[in-house]
């Protein structure tokens, strides 16, 4: 007759039954499994990677559209492109609008998102309100400020009422003025949405932490930046990464609809420059090296991101 310890050291030592789909041999890594993977995998491969082998092929050729017969040009269309001075008024336009945009849109829209999760008066209607600016259709966004700017529209009216004359002016026909007003656009749709974003990320923070910090003596904007700001960095990267490259993909349609890239290039930027080379000027060559070196400065500007904005606890020892 067994003891009761003796049959308790038999059971311990005995393994764990394996799970009843790993004995038969199905597991998460059964064939059979995995290909469930093979339909998600070819979507993939024609609308993603399909997409960005073509653009490669396409900058070595010499076409007009889809009505002209390609012919191979090799390392030509390099050429061109890096000649071209339009090309290097559109990487400076970009960059500008990079540099200005995405380091005034994150703070302040981090700062709007804090704001509203201390839940102040009202502040569903305000959700709503910043919101807004980023569900309104490009085109709708487009006539709006196309208004708003025009020489007779509200801003010169507003200055002119106020003696502010000499401030007027077309502020989307004059080359000093036509890059800031549609960074201001873009500042005006972006900040807002992400500001929400924000402020659903900073809810799920927990309460107790926040508190802790109110009651040992941290104000308000320590409490934002040095308790909240590191808690949600991952978050911040992350809408950070996308509000990049919202800005440097997205910008053609803006620019078509109020400036087309003028006066002369002082608004044109590398998204436009893929648009206007490719449909305007029936270069597809051209546009699609271009368009090699949005994705190049896309995938730059990521890294750099991520090594900018990297946590701290994915800091190498």
């Amino acid at each position: 007759m067994m003891s009761p310890t003796s049959t308790l050291v038999r059971t311990r030592a005995r393994p764990p039954a394996a799970p009843a789909g790993r004995r038969r041999g199905g597991g998460l890594h059964s064939p059979r499994i995995l290909w469930l993977t093979v339909p998600s995998l070819l979507w993939f491969a024609v609308f993603a990677v399909g997409p960005l082998a073509a653009m490669f092929v396409i900058a070595t050729l010499r076409w007009k559209g889809l009505l002209y017969e390609p012919t191979y040009a090799g390392t030509e269309n390099i050429g061109k492109v890096f000649a071209d001075p339009a090309f290097y008024a559109a990487v400076r336009n970009s960059a500008v609008q990079v540099a200005v945009v995405i380091p005034l849109m994150i703070p302040l829209a981090f700062m709007l998102g804090y704001h509203l999760n201390t839940k102040p008066r009202g502040y569903r209607v305000l959700s709503v309100l910043y919101f807004s600016p980023g569900l309104i259709s490009i085109s709708v966004t487009g006539m709006v400020f196309y208004g708003v700017l025009s020489p007779d529209g509200g801003v010169n009216g507003l200055l002119r009422g106020v003696g502010l004359d000499t401030w007027a002016t077309a502020w989307l026909a004059d080359p000093d003025t036509a890059l800031a007003s549609l960074i201001v656009i873009d500042l005006w749709r972006g900040i807002g949405w992400t500001a929400v974003l924000f402020a659903a990320r900073l809810a799920s923070l927990p309460a107790d932490v926040l508190e802790a910090a109110r009651i040992d003596g941290a104000g308000r904007f320590r409490t934002m930046w040095q308790i909240a700001f590191p808690m949600v960095k991952d978050y911040v990267r992350t809408l950070t990464m996308l509000q990049y490259l919202w800005t440097l993909f997205t910008s053609a349609a803006l620019i078509l609809l109020l400036t087309k890239g003028g006066p002369g290039t002082s608004s044109t930027t590398l998204s436009y420059l893929v648009y206007a080379k490719a449909f305007a000027q029936r270069d597809l060559g051209y546009s699609q090296v271009v368009g090699v070196v949005l994705l190049l400065l896309g995938i730059a500007g990521m890294a750099l991101i991520h090594v900018l904005l990297r946590s701290p606890r994915e800091n190498p020892r």
